[in-house]
């Protein structure tokens, strides 16, 4: 019998809450999964509306993810329960979350894509002292005036993003004295997004000749094109979101406009939806399945083998970040979440499928850990739906922090209960 077997109840009561008082995070509300056979993980990521798409993507990948940690012994021994349901909106994602904490015992929650549910999950996390590792929401904000103790995010900020694209932006003249016009999805991501790329261009001299709020659930882009078609920007910048990038790519197409298209927020699904000929521009990603790296072929491998797609980069999110509580749990013998974070907060390294080891910022708890810009190839040159773009080499490069694309702490701040 294992050293953790041999603890009494009382024991693990005493070390857990020596653990919280050592680490100032609170003793948390149950010792959560240790009593039983399996270690539960809750799942919640919007599986319907304009984010839906990207949802289905993370729901298949760490459906994947636990297969393979259970193949390959589980966590601590023990099998991985994994409890799935759709966030819908941010009160349901509140609502789900708190019932997986508190019925079902959860040990963390994984997931989620929209910032504003993100945000109810951790305030529910935050109260329960339980681990939500957050794997789609982009706010700055979450990293900042938002942020929680028990958030952490595998999901890149905002600032990472426009920072990453900035730089083929900033390459290619499109910044300096060059007028852009953006089209921001208006909800919590848009407009902290909008936010930051603003700044990019004041620090940078550029500037915007318009930008417009769409609602979440529009679908018909031409009044909006009919803007751009006036304006005659010197870039198209989408922060949209979701389903709302495909459709906007479509009828641009239709509209047989030529400026030069870009965003600062982007997954790579949006582009195989809308297809052939209608992906234009350069876009920044997190992960893309193109990547030769022998983390990623193997993850790219097994997603294809299953599901007979390649995982587009929401995928990625949810399966390192869900690889990454198992390691931590073998790694510390424990699911108690104050004794996840210790060791999160302490730099502990982890494999991200790229050429360098990611690792979670103490100061916000973002995961640190290279990006990509990618840009679509020209309709001669696609060979199959999947592979529609090139990629830059990873930002930072490899003489580079990976910090230096983050936001500063001028930028923002985050600052955690003593």
């Amino acid at each position: 019998m294992s050293e953790f077997y041999r603890f009494t109840r009382r024991g693990l009561l005493r070390t857990a809450g020596g653990l919280a008082l050592a680490s100032g995070l609170g003793a948390p509300s149950i010792l959560r999964a240790q009593t039983s056979d399996v270690i539960k993980i809750g799942h919640l990521t919007p599986r319907t509306g304009f984010l839906g798409p990207l949802g289905e993507y993370a729901v298949m990948s760490i459906d994947l993810a636990v297969e393979e940690i259970n193949a390959a012994g589980g966590m601590m021994g023990r099998k991985v329960e994994l409890l799935k349901e759709d966030s819908v909106n941010p009160q349901t994602a509140s609502t789900k979350a708190e019932r997986m904490i508190e019925r079902d015992k959860v040990a963390c929650i994984i997931g989620e894509i929209s910032s504003a549910s993100c945000l109810t999950i951790a305030q529910v996390a935050e109260r329960n002292k339980t681990l939500f590792i957050n794997t789609g929401g982009n706010s700055d904000a979450l990293r900042g005036k938002d942020c929680k103790r028990y958030m952490f995010h595998v999901e890149s900020q905002n600032s990472m993003y426009v920072k990453t694209v900035g730089r083929s932006f900033l390459r290619d003249g499109l910044v300096k004295s060059k007028k852009w016009y953006s089209l921001t999805a208006d909800y919590a991501f848009g407009h902290d997004l909008l936010k930051v790329s603003k700044r990019f261009m004041e620090v940078n001299g550029g500037n915007f000749a318009g930008d417009d709020l769409v609602p979440t659930d529009a679908t018909d882009f031409s009044a909006y094109l009919l803007k751009i078609r006036d304006a005659k920007p010197d870039l198209v910048v989408i922060n949209l979101a979701g389903n709302q990038i495909t459709n906007f790519l479509k009828q641009y197409a239709e509209f047989g406009l030529t400026f030069p298209v870009g965003g600062f927020g982007f997954d790579t699904a949006l582009a195989w939806a809308a297809g052939k000929g209608n992906f234009v521009g350069t876009w920044p990603v997190v992960w893309h399945h193109l990547l030769d790296t022998p983390g990623t072929k193997a993850f790219v491998a097994a997603f294809t083998k299953k599901y007979n797609k390649p995982p587009e980069n929401q995928a990625w999110g949810e399966y390192v970040a869900t690889r990454i509580v198992a390691q931590t749990v073998n790694e510390i013998k424990s699911v108690d979440s104050p004794a996840i974070i210790q060791h999160l907060e302490k730099g502990a390294k982890f494999d991200v499928l790229k050429t360098r080891q990611g690792y979670f910022r103490a100061s916000d708890h973002q995961l640190m850990h290279e990006m990509y810009a990618v840009t679509a190839l020209a309709p001669d040159k696609v060979k199959n739906q999947w592979d529609i773009f090139t990629s830059s080499a990873p930002v930072p490069g490899p003489d580079e922090d990976l910090e230096v694309i983050a936001a500063t702490k001028e930028e923002n701040s985050c600052t955690f209960p003593s």
